[in-house]
């Protein structure tokens, strides 16, 4: 599966251009350049538009021509800010703090503003990181309790899909935030399996995750689900809201219904381990042929065409079985 999930990841092509995986559909892009080769389509994104998706802190203070964040701008991990900070303690290179020290007083933006995480800020401590109020409180406490909605979203039969997050086969997402921490939520398809979520049973911050181990549980009235997690981490922020309203994950199962944020130790090595994109959208349409499967099964051949794949299903076909559909597909 990590080879699979690998080949549907953006992938670098030249000096400043990125290409991926795309559709048919996709060809008529005017943002990337289409092409098909062995019957799939790449899109390709040139210079100037791949340079602002997701730029390196040291490219923009200016010490280097080009680099892309490839760490999800987790700094303290990434192996090339570790050999850049080497080279400036050899004094073979300024740091991107000195480097930005040296611009005009209105181009001494924080940080967080070079990397386009927020609005244009001026820094007033100096790129003195470690002692600054804000950042600690936009990495521990803004962007802990801040989800941001998925920027492109296939719908599959009624269900949605976003194409920018990674997918467990126990029907959990996982997505990776600025800074390397990871949100994880239920996808589309379980909420509207399952109907109607009563309450979440979820893990309190500081517990430790393990990929593949039952994580946390759902209940609707007298019947309880537990869900696998989809990495190994721990917990660092679990959704309040969710707490007052369990029904938040049914309206907004990739926005507001989020139900925490996790940290883990090697965060390629685990998304590694799940699908994302055309891979997530091979998996769905099988789990989704499943389930027209079990639906015919005990409702007849026109069941499925009948709207029962939209909200609610197991309330609107209870026959099909709490059980039975918590084995097949949430493997528990």
């Amino acid at each position: 599966m990590a080879d699979n999930a690998r080949n549907g990841k953006k992938s670098r092509l030249g000096y400043g251009s990125s290409y991926h995986k795309g559709r048919p559909g996709d060809l008529h892009r005017k943002e990337e350049i289409g092409a098909v080769l062995g019957g799939q389509v790449w899109l390709v994104k040139p210079d100037k538009k791949a340079r602002l998706e997701h730029p390196c802190l040291w490219m923009q203070a200016g010490v280097v021509e080009f680099k892309s964040c490839n760490n999800f701008y987790d700094c303290v991990s990434c192996k090339y800010d570790r050999g850049m900070q080497a080279q400036v303690a050899n004094g073979k290179q300024i740091s991107w703090q000195e480097a930005m020290k040296r611009k005009p007083d209105l181009k001494r933006v924080c940080r967080h503003s070079l990397t386009h995480r927020i609005a244009a800020r001026q820094c007033a401590y100096d790129y003195e990181c470690a002692t600054c109020e804000f950042d600690q409180f936009f990495e521990d406490v803004w962007n802990a309790k801040t989800h941001v909605s998925p920027q492109a979203m296939e719908t599959v039969k009624g269900f949605d899909f976003p194409m920018d997050h990674y997918f467990h086969t126990g029907h959990a997402w996982a997505r990776v935030e600025s800074g390397g921490n990871i949100r994880i939520g239920l996808d589309d398809f379980s909420l509207k399996l399952l109907g109607k979520v009563d309450a979440f049973e979820l893990p309190t911050m500081g517990k430790e995750l393990e990929s593949g181990q039952i994580g946390w549980g759902i209940r609707r009235k007298d019947k309880k689900a537990e869900v696998l997690s989809p990495i190994d981490g721990v917990i660092l922020e679990v959704n309040a809201n969710l707490r007052e309203n369990a029904r938040l994950a049914n309206q907004e199962p990739y926005g507001g219904g989020w139900l925490f944020l996790v940290h883990t130790p090697d965060i390629k090595k685990g998304m590694n381990r799940l699908m994302t994109q055309s891979d997530g959208l091979e998996w769905i349409n099988r789990e989704l042929t499943t389930l027209e499967s079990m639906i015919e099964d005990v409702a007849g051949p026109l069941a499925a065409d009948g709207g029962l794949l939209q909200e609610d299903i197991y309330g609107n076909l209870p026959e099909l079985g709490w059980q039975r559909l918590t084995k097949t597909f949430l493997k528990t």
